[in-house]
């Protein structure tokens, strides 16, 4: 199986299965000298990790990451970083009623296809668990790209959205509700509404928006490796992925180019920004903002009809613990794979 890591210099390589002892990843090309918080890295790894509220799986993991290498008295030796975390409540016998079926829009029938045997325990490796990699990996690039910051929240769930820009809000309370959202009697209704999703036994989709600030000018290649085609590749490899826009995004294909053109200001900054801190695919020393969308999770919690191995029509009843609505989890996913994207610039422009 390949494409199991991400990044040029900055290089992340995840392993391990849901259903599996462990999960992990290795940390290549991290520079030597940054001193880590590695409280900060745990807290980062609990933002995302399940049975954190009512709404969301509640699968009991606590998450917790050991390093095995790379790190000396508290500072990176720019050796790489080996980590590991352990699963400890798999309960793998809720998945035997799909070992010889597959689940509509989930990965069984294409991995099956594609590599003729699949871990169908909560998904093996297609399943959403790894991606706690990608938040310690996330967690260590945040602290290398000093003065950076990136802010992540659930800007839509379902129909309902959150209808106001990033610059309208305040993002100092993301955290202040189990959904993410900095609107609080928005952020209530969500809740609300996914309470109710999963009291019927199904899912619902939904939005995050992320924005970088404090990016230098000067990141991104012009022509393959564009800054914001590599975010996008970086969003769209998160489980559940939908949608990636940046800037003014598909609303700037209404727009007329005298209204969408961001104007110079004499310091080189923009009057606006519906370039969304990137043109020519270079970072422009703008706010760097983007929307991801995420699909409804494809477990139901209740009868629907599939196919088995034979290609014969079967019920099936899901099983498991699932998120109704993946979006207030994956707020850290986003940040770590922005993260990841940004570090990994950075050190080809030499600039950390």
């Amino acid at each position: 199986m390949a494409g199991n890591s991400f990044g040029k210099l900055f290089n992340l390589t995840t392993y391990g299965e849901s259903h599996g002892p462990a999960l992990g990843g290795v940390i290549d090309g991290c520079p030597p000298g940054i001193e880590l918080d590695l409280e900060a890295i745990q807290e980062e790894l609990d933002r995302r990790k399940p049975g954190q509220s009512a709404i969301v799986t509640q699968r009991k993991e606590p998450d917790t990451v050991k390093f095995h290498s790379g790190i000396f008295e508290g500072k990176t030796t720019g050796t790489p970083i080996g980590f590991v975390i352990e699963n400890t409540n798999q309960k793998s016998h809720d998945y035997t009623h799909i070992k010889d079926s597959y689940r509509p829009s989930h990965a069984d029938y294409t991995y099956d296809v594609k590599y003729g045997f699949r871990d169908y325990r909560g998904g093996g490796r297609s399943s959403a668990r790894e991606t706690a990699c990608r938040v310690v990996a996330g967690a260590v690039a945040k602290q290398m790209l000093s003065g950076v910051e990136i802010i992540a929240y659930v800007s839509g769930v379902g129909n309902m959205k959150l209808d106001k820009p990033y610059n309208k809000l305040d993002l100092t309370k993301v955290e202040s509700n189990i959904v993410r959202c900095p609107d609080q009697e928005i952020a209530s209704k969500m809740e609300t509404y996914i309470k109710e999703v999963r009291g019927k036994g199904d899912t619902v989709g939904g939005i995050v928006s992320c924005v970088i600030k404090n990016v230098p000018a000067g990141l991104g290649e012009p022509v393959f490796d564009k800054l914001h085609a590599e975010l996008g590749k970086a969003m769209l490899s998160i489980n559940a992925v939908k949608g990636f826009e940046y800037g003014s995004g598909f609303h700037g294909s209404t727009m007329y180019g005298s209204d969408h053109n961001d104007a110079f200001n004499t310091d080189g900054s923009t009057k606006t920004n519906y370039s969304g801190g990137i043109q020519g695919g270079i970072s422009n020393g703008m706010d760097i903002y983007f929307n991801v969308a995420f699909k409804p999770v494809a477990t139901l919690i209740q009868e629907y009809e599939t196919i088995d191995k034979e290609g014969k029509v079967v019920q099936m009843h899901g099983k498991g613990r699932h998120d109704p609505c993946v979006v207030p989890r994956a707020v850290p996913i986003v940040e770590a794979m922005a993260a990841l994207v940004i570090a990994d610039f950075y050190l080809i422009n030499k600039i950390y």
